[in-house]
């Protein structure tokens, strides 16, 4: 038996023990029960990513600025808590399936769906604007669940950890995040001086479907960045 189908083996075998534990608990909050300290903070990171989400809408109903600073802070609060999630499962010596998945739901509301929600807030809000953004969210998602996927196949290294990252990781978002937050400072949203750079028209006339922010583009090159296969980020 080669080296890679033992391992394959070893990995199937290892799934089927941990899936075991959700098998053999019973009652109505059971799942619950099974949440390791990990887990909670986890679940902190999807809190904040929810948060800023819900902030936003309250800044487009209000218009009040303290909501939409609200909203630029909650994802770095995120990244806090997926910063800390990975330390204490070593710390508990715990780890488990269940958070892994957990993880990659909440870095998706906290680094997809709530960045993408703030470039609407302040500005981005053609028709094409919106089809980047959503295109944005899905490719976030769709490197989430390759990571998920394929993680066993990465190098690692002594310490048991990947080499790398294939493709840019959904944290860095927060890139886009702090740029945002840096143009609301200036003034430069709607309902202010405007977005840096204007709008093009791909197609019509100006002010119709076929307009698009020039810093649209970005997130549109962060989301090919994302699904990258070539694309590889040393992990630190």
């Amino acid at each position: 038996m080669s080296t890679r189908k033992r391992s394959s083996n070893d990995v199937n075998q290892q799934k089927g023990d941990a899936l075991q534990q959700y098998q053999d608990s019973e009652g109505h909050f059971s799942l619950v029960r099974n949440f390791r300290l990990a887990d909670l903070v986890t679940i902190m990171n999807g809190v904040c990513g929810s948060f800023s989400v819900f902030s936003s809408a309250n800044y487009l109903l209000t218009n009040d600025t303290d909501y939409l600073w609200s909203a630029l802070g909650f994802p770095l609060a995120g990244l806090m808590f997926d910063f800390f999630d990975g330390k204490v499962a070593r710390w508990r010596k715990s780890s488990s399936m269940l958070g892994q998945e957990l993880d990659s739901l909440a870095d998706l509301i906290s680094f997809g769906v709530a960045p993408a929600l703030l470039a609407f807030v302040v500005g981005l809000r053609t028709y094409l604007d919106t089809v980047v953004l959503t295109g944005f969210i899905c490719c976030g998602l769709a490197r989430l669940a390759r990571f998920n996927a394929t993680v066993a196949l990465v190098p690692k290294d002594e310490a048991g950890k990947a080499k790398y990252f294939e493709g840019l990781p959904i944290p860095s978002s927060l890139v886009l995040v702090a740029v945002l937050a840096y143009w609301t400072k200036q003034g430069w949203i709607e309902g202010q001086e405007g977005l840096p750079g204007g709008t093009l028209t791909m197609w019509g006339q100006a002010g119709g479907r076929g307009d698009i922010h020039v810093v649209t583009i970005v997130f549109g090159i962060w989301a090919a960045a994302m699904v990258s296969k070539t694309l590889r980020v040393p992990k630190v």
